[in-house]
């Protein structure tokens, strides 16, 4: 199945949802409403003419302050159908004084989200709502900030212990300052 015959099937299906296509890239990328993501992969997960049953990864971006956006990209595959697809969705980006953005979770459509929305709440600061288990998966739970962000502003010490070096350069300590 093509692109879009894919695509035509979600427009048939969500009618009131504003999709959008993007096919500057070398794969085209159907873009979806913040608010339909869960709904519409739960569709691309049981339609018998599609049945998406594996997602390869979940990808988040941010666009940085200028633009205040960020995006998260979901790529999956139907094995038995041989197609693919990249779903992705554009939504604004917090400031520091505010919540984490929050997206749809999908970890009740595919088990292996679980993990990739926990990486992007941990690197990237995004909330997924209705998450069974949404904590930290890469580093401490004590841990400030999100390193991924593009305003991320990475702390010099963690519990006594430098952890900020530039260009690999472990020499800037200052003098006399045990590495330990």
């Amino acid at each position: 199945m093509t692109f879009q015959e894919i695509t035509a099937l979600i427009a048939a299906r969500f009618t009131e949802s504003g999709l959008d296509i993007d096919t500057k890239g070398t794969q085209p990328i159907l873009i979806v409403p913040l608010e339909d993501v869960a709904e519409i992969c739960r569709f691309l997960h049981e339609d018998e003419q599609l049945y998406f049953d594996f997602l390869e990864c979940i990808t988040a971006m941010d666009n940085g302050p200028g633009i205040a956006t960020m995006e998260v990209i979901y790529n999956m595959t139907s094995i038995p159908y041989g197609h693919n697809l990249a779903l992705k969705t554009v939504f604004p980006r917090n400031t520091p004084d505010q919540t984490l953005p929050s997206v749809p979770s999908v970890s009740h459509i595919w088990r292996t989200a679980d993990w990739h929305e926990r990486e992007a709440f941990d690197l990237m600061g995004i909330y997924f709502e209705g998450h069974p288990d949404l904590r930290r998966i890469l580093l401490p739970e004590d841990w400030e900030g999100h390193p991924l962000r593009k305003d991320y502003t990475v702390q010099e010490r963690y519990h006594g212990i430098y952890v900020r070096y530039e260009d690999g350069n472990s020499e800037q300590l200052p003098e006399n300052e045990d590495r330990a």
